[in-house]
């Protein structure tokens, strides 16, 4: 049996008072935001920021937790985090799916990091009719291998799609089961070099802004403490100069490779794959626009890929998880 303990009306009344007053609000404020972040160089870069202490700096308390992509998304989506890391497309499926959020900066979008990955003896998106490619259909790479075959003027059925979780699209690969995969870094780099001779035959370095990867936060935690979450942005713009800086980027990698276990020169590669977006940078993506250079053009490409896909039933709208108003506030 549950006991539930019920307090006399005045009681009650008091004890609401008590968590009403101001020194309750600034407890409650005082509460460390929780991001979620996971292997992304243009996430991994929060690292510098952590290292150097620049959000105690700042006066704004925040817990940076680690995690794998998708157990990223569903610890969001479970309350058990205040903001996530993601790309555009995956906040609208957890949006259509019960988690909304609201992307208030962006740190990047993929710029060659993204790969259609071929066998030797392939060495053009075009000579991938007829051959089987391994994808995680449904998911950011299926639609970079749909812009692909869109751009060399093919159809979906001029290829076989074989349904592979991009963490082992490597193995799978190597096995010579597929023809071509498609995933991003370091499964890419992992395709390439399990099979010597291969090639990425197309990136999205061919297709900029096709993928953005943005911090998606909570609307009422948003609501709440806007000038907290202002605060994280202002860092993050410090981290973006920080790394994007020919005097301070190896400095940067020396970081960002740490928190992954993986040498600087090893590192490197992944962050030329990624274009780390300047203020200025984020502030023209967050213009309304229908091309891929804006961030509401990027969600709407990815929208209508998600319900032709039947990830999810009804279209989303767009306006309702962009909140650019911090980010265009700032100089």
């Amino acid at each position: 049996m549950i006991r539930i303990l019920r307090l006399p009306a005045l009681g009650a009344a008091l004890l609401l008072a008590l968590f009403s007053t101001p020194d309750a609000a600034r407890a409650q404020a005082a509460k460390p935001l929780k991001i979620a972040y996971s292997d992304w160089p243009g996430w991994v870069a929060w690292q510098v920021a952590i290292d150097k202490g620049w959000f105690k700096e700042a006066g704004v308390a925040v817990e940076f937790e680690w995690f794998e992509y998708v157990p990223s998304m569903e610890a969001f989506a479970a309350g058990k985090v205040d903001a996530v890391c993601m790309t555009n497309g995956d906040a609208l499926v957890t949006g259509a799916t019960g988690a909304p959020s609201k992307m208030i900066l962006i740190n990047d979008y993929s710029n060659g990091n993204d790969m259609v990955v071929a066998k030797p003896g392939i060495k053009s998106v075009k000579e991938l009719k007829g051959k089987k490619i391994g994808v995680e259909v449904g998911f950011v790479g299926h639609l970079l291998l749909l812009k692909a075959l869109e751009a060399n003027g093919m159809k979906e059925s001029d290829v076989t799609l074989v349904n592979v979780p991009t963490h082992e699209t490597p193995k799978a690969f190597a096995s010579g089961d597929v023809d071509a995969i498609v995933a991003w870094q370091p499964n890419s780099g992992q395709a390439l070099a399990a099979v010597p001779g291969s090639s990425a035959v197309f990136t999205s370095k061919d297709v900029p802004g096709l993928i953005y990867d943005v911090l998606a936060v909570n609307p009422a935690s948003l609501s709440s403490r806007a000038a907290d979450w202002k605060k994280v942005t202002q860092v993050w713009c410090k981290v973006a100069d920080y790394v994007t800086s020919p005097k301070t980027q190896a400095d940067a990698v020396k970081i960002m490779s740490a928190r992954v276990n993986l040498k600087p020169e090893a590192y490197l590669p992944f962050l030329a794959g990624t274009k780390i977006l300047t203020l200025a940078e984020a502030q023209k993506a967050y213009a309304k626009g229908a091309g891929l250079d804006s961030l509401y053009g990027s969600s709407t490409v990815v929208d209508q890929f998600n319900v032709a896909n039947k990830v999810y039933e009804k279209a989303q709208k767009i306006e309702d998880y962009i909140d650019p108003s911090i980010t265009l506030g700032l100089k």
